[in-house]
């Protein structure tokens, strides 16, 4: 039995023969667009006289092969493979690892990319916006009519706030370990936030409850984390972490303001970061919390079990009766 050369597989049934290339490949990877031939025929030295896009797939976990383990196939020729975080997978020898992927001519194209080589200001902007749509719609129910409209846009914009400096953390500990990184637009993220927008349009207009939707409009894209280390640790618990601290920030600041409703509202601005971070412990998917896990089961306890207690703290202190409720006192 032989391995797949692309994804290291180990080979169910007849390997595919790639005469372009000279490797062994497996059903999943059989078509030249699909194991990067071209980037291989210029690894091995061979001539070749087309180019073909290099394509990179969302994939739902993390992908641990050391670049220091080459695979090998029928080939003398050795192809070091690299990944990423688990989003996307980059398997470019690091020595030809474009200056910058997301340029247009870089000649990369990235699967389930909204807009892939617009600015990531542009991604940012859309993104950070339609998360404050989201907000309004959520909070306008419960505060229209009670004299405290001006909330609605205050709640809002600490929700697309804590989505903006969830990213920006994720982003910033990248560009630390000198990682190529950008927030994008996901297209499958941005129809989960139009149906949650959608929703909460529905229940606005037949007097239905309100509540955040499940609102993924973009995420940040890292190349070059390799498996599942420090590095790959570390950029995925940012996000949560930088959560946690916002959202402690604002608990404390909201027992240091006298005036209720003002207070309050700063409490619940802080159950939101708890809430976001929460969210994204959760060890599915492509949430941070499945690469942390991974990574370390002890700061995945600590830190999952720190923000569930200050969601269910806040939660309880903010919606406690009139009598006991530490923002009237």
């Amino acid at each position: 039995m032989s391995n797949c050369a692309h994804c290291g597989d180990e080979i169910i049934g007849e390997p595919f023969y790639c005469d372009s290339c000279g490797y062994n490949y497996c059903l999943r990877h059989k078509d030249p667009i699909n194991h990067d031939c071209n980037i291989i025929r210029e690894s091995s030295g061979v001539q070749q006289s087309t180019t073909i896009p290099q394509t990179y797939d969302q994939e739902p976990q993390v992908i641990s092969i050391s670049q220091s383990q080459p695979y090998q196939s029928s080939s003398t020729s050795e192809v070091t493979r690299g990944t990423t975080d688990g989003t996307y997978t980059w398997y470019r020898q690091e020595s030809q690892v474009p200056v910058d992927a997301f340029d247009p001519d870089s000649g990369i194209e990235f699967k389930g990319i909204l807009l892939p080589h617009k600015s990531e200001l542009f991604h940012f902007v859309v993104g950070v916006s339609l998360i404050f749509i989201i907000g309004l719609l959520t909070f306008y129910p419960s505060l229209i009519g009670s004299g405290y409209e001006w909330a609605i846009f205050m709640l809002a914009g600490f929700y697309a706030t804590a989505f903006f400096f969830h990213e920006l953390g994720h982003r910033q500990v990248a560009v630390h370990f000198n990682l190529q990184t950008k927030f994008r637009l996901l297209k499958f993220g941005i129809m989960l936030t139009v149906i949650g927008v959608v929703f909460n349009l529905f229940s606005l207009t037949t007097g239905g409850a309100s509540f955040p939707s499940l609102a993924l409009p973009g995420a940040v894209v890292v190349l070059g984390l390799s498996k599942i280390d420090r590095t790959t640790g570390l950029c995925k618990a940012a996000g949560p972490i930088v959560n946690l601290v916002y959202g402690l920030i604002l608990f404390v600041i909201s027992f240091l303001i006298p005036t209720y409703p003002l207070n309050m509202l700063i409490g619940l601005a802080a159950n939101l970061n708890f809430m976001l971070g929460s969210f994204n412990m959760i060890p599915l998917g492509i949430l941070d919390g499945q690469n942390i896990w991974k990574w370390n089961k002890k700061l995945y306890v600590a830190l999952c079990g720190t923000l569930v207690t200050l969601l269910i703290l806040t939660y309880m202190i903010i919606y406690a009766p009139p009598s006991t409720n530490l923002y009237l006192a």
